[in-house]
Parts: C-alpha cells; structure tokens; sequence
C-alpha cells in the first residue's frame, strides 16, 4: 500500500472533511456525499486558511473565509476568489484506513477511491 495514514474511513461521515498532517504537509480528507474519499491541500489558495474548516457540498470544498470553493477531485476552483487549484494527492483504502500519499500529485479528474459500503 502507498501512502501515510490519515483517518479511519468509519470516522469520516459522507459530507464531512478532517484536517490531518501528513509529512509536514496540511491536508483536507474529504468524503464526498457520494461516499468518495479524496485528499487535497488543506491551504486555500486564495487567502492562505485552512480549506477543511469549510463546508463539503458534493465532491466540492468551500472555503470559510470567502466562500471560494474547489472539486476535491480536481483541485480546480470553482469559485472566485480562487483562481488557482489547490493540489490533489492520492488515496488509497486498506480496509477502514484511508491512506494519503503527499510525495505524489494527481493531475486533473483522479479516479475516485471508496464508495460507501464498498470494498476496494
């Protein structure tokens, strides 16, 4: 398995994101309302605060400060004020540990990881 451990997935509800750092980098664990889980950069882009202090809508992220908001599956804003994404790191479940491996950037539209109930 690649990557450092972050969270338990059966701590993480569907809508919801933690803060954890990993490596000395900030990270936004997010499961999407779909039961996804993606990792992103937990620093927004636009006003430098922590992005999982927001609301998960979806598979998107808004920041609390001024509403900017990113597809945790892109890392692309989707909101002004940000203009520039935020980056996107690999996920991986081994069982109920969700894994993120902050050494590795994914480009656009990375396959989502876990659905809810699933095995992967």
């Amino acid at each position: 398995m690649s990557g450092v451990f972050a969270v338990r997935l059966s701590e993480l509800a569907e809508g919801s994101v933690v803060k954890v750092v990993l490596k000395d980098v900030p990270v936004a664990v997010v499961r999407c309302d779909d039961g996804t889980v993606h990792a992103v950069g937990d620093t927004c882009t636009h006003a430098d605060v922590s992005l999982s202090e927001g609301e998960v809508d979806g598979c998107t992220l808004e920041c609390w400060m001024h509403g900017a908001r990113f597809d945790v599956r892109t890392g692309e804003p989707l909101a002004l004020p940000a203009t520039r994404p935020v980056p996107v790191f690999p996920v991986t479940l081994d069982g109920d540990d969700v894994l993120v491996d902050v050494t590795t950037t994914l480009g656009e539209a990375p396959t989502p990881v876990a659905h809810a109930g699933k095995e992967s």
